[in-house]
């Protein structure tokens, strides 16, 4: 039987590098490769302008995903990953939920 070599995150950040972050540099944005999943999913997170973009779904799907899985077909699907939260932003929003409960 024959199995598929999935691509590295090394691989897949250099298609990002070459095709998909200049795009995404020229409107102030960015992507960030979380990581690679065994059933072929990669998961990325938006920077910059890119984050919480309405055009965020096309642009993953039409030139993220396209890229990639045009150069690495094991790769079935890119998916955005969730926000990360700094604790900074979570020490705050916890002293805002401790007062509402006051």
């Amino acid at each position: 039987w024959y199995t598929h070599v999935m691509a590295t995150i090394e691989q897949i950040e250099k298609v990002l590098d070459d095709e998909v972050r200049p795009v995404l540099r020229r409107d102030g944005g960015d992507v960030e490769v979380v990581g690679i999943e065994e059933d072929g999913v990669v998961r990325i997170r938006l920077r910059g302008h890119c984050s919480g973009c309405p055009a965020a779904d096309i642009t993953t799907e039409q030139v993220i995903q396209a890229a990639l899985v045009g150069r690495y077909p094991e790769i079935r699907k890119v998916a955005v990953a969730p926000p990360e939260i700094d604790e900074e932003t979570l020490a705050f929003v916890r002293s805002i939920l401790n007062k509402s409960k006051s």
